[in-house]
């Protein structure tokens, strides 16, 4: 079952734990449909959260973070990779989650580049695509906490806070 807008709808500490264990499906120009499941996401929630890029305030790059829930927010990071995020919450509150990781690939860049998103699907809503949304099959993962990472910038505070969220109830690589 694909998730409907509803379900992002909510803080990203709700959203961020419930994204884990579910599938990102992505579908190519050839009609070729890829499919992973999520193994690790993390919340980042408001002004006031040093690592979110909306700790800043508004901006032309974190605008979408001030917007509707359920959209898709890709950036570029280290001016080589693109992460992907999916907005949560109220709009004009900014949060959102990165989703960090995915069966058989450890990290952000590596799931993005293998489901191919780049800035192309940036602003695109993940409940009313076609090219990209996230599948609920009834798995359900233990889910296990820790900090989130490369984040040291944000300060002891942000940095240790433990709203990373990962399936802890299979052999996943961190």
């Amino acid at each position: 079952m694909k998730l409907g807008r509803d379900f992002f709808s909510r803080d990203c500490l709700e959203v961020a734990p419930e994204l884990v264990g579910k599938i990102i499906a992505r579908k190519l120009s050839d009609g070729t449909v890829i499919r992973v499941r999520i193994t690790e996401t993390e919340a980042y929630r408001g002004e006031e959260d040093k690592a979110c890029h909306a700790s800043k305030g508004r901006t032309p790059r974190t605008e979408l973070l001030y917007g509707e829930s359920g959209v898709i927010y890709v950036y570029l990071c280290y001016g080589m990779h693109w992460l992907m995020n999916v907005i949560t919450g109220e709009k004009d509150i900014p949060q959102g989650v990165l989703i960090r990781a995915g069966e058989g690939y450890n990290g952000p860049a590596k799931l993005t580049k293998r489901l191919m998103i780049n800035k192309e699907q940036n602003g695109t809503y993940i409940y009313d695509n076609d090219s990209v949304w996230i599948e609920d099959d009834g798995y359900k993962p233990y889910i296990e906490t820790a900090k989130r990472v490369g984040i040291d910038y944000a300060g002891e505070y942000w940095r240790d806070i433990e709203w990373r969220f990962i399936d802890g109830s299979k052999e996943v690589k961190k």
